[in-house]
């Protein structure tokens, strides 16, 4: 329900940004404000991840305006998604990324991942609508904040993602048609960096 309510809020909030874009903005967020923000969250892939989705015909494949750009060798990944909007400890991303099979054409998609730092849980909108918490933030390294002239800028270091236990893994096993997702495999590392006029 709190996970139904946060995206909801995310999402009607989203729409009024650009015309509230002009306001002056207040210095201390109340709670379940939202509010626009740059940024980027963005993760490289553990080691032996890709290699292993490849040896299941799998690819990972970013949703505009989310990236993903692969090394030359194929070792790894690095995942990049526009952050728009902040809401308590939630960050909304634009765009997403895909798993795709190339043996069989499907995949599944995550779309508009919402990051919540304090909850631990990256949630995507499945291509079938449905909300789901697939990843787990497995750990945070580090977290600052920047105070500058206009701006407050979040930074937090080493976000590690798994995937969020059994259900996740089995979910994206059964939609894929593989045996390759495991909730004990770090899927990958990366930072979340946001910025918002004070």
């Amino acid at each position: 329900m709190r996970k139904t309510l946060r995206r909801v809020c995310l999402g009607m909030a989203f729409a009024g940004l650009v015309a509230a874009a002009g306001s002056a903005p207040a210095q201390a967020l109340p709670p379940g404000e939202t509010v626009p923000i740059t940024g980027t969250f963005s993760f490289t892939t553990a080691n032996g991840v890709l290699p292993t989705w490849e040896a299941a015909g799998l690819v990972l494949i970013g949703v505009s305006p989310g990236s993903v750009v692969t090394t030359a060798t194929g070792i790894t990944a690095r995942v990049a998604l526009p952050l728009v909007a902040k809401t308590g400890t939630a960050y909304a991303a634009a765009g997403g990324f895909r798993i795709s099979n190339t043996k069989t054409g499907v995949s599944v998609r995550c779309s508009t991942p919402t990051i919540d730092t304090a909850a631990r849980l990256l949630d995507c909108i499945l291509p079938n609508g449905d909300q789901e918490a697939l990843f787990l933030i497995k750990d945070i390294d580090s977290r600052s904040k920047v105070w500058g002239t206009t701006t407050v800028t979040s930074i937090f270091r080493g976000v590690e993602l798994r995937l969020n236990g059994q259900d996740a893994a089995d979910l994206l096993n059964k939609a894929l048609g593989v045996k390759s997702f495991s909730p004990s495999i770090s899927i990958g590392t990366g930072d979340l960096i946001a910025a918002r006029e004070r």
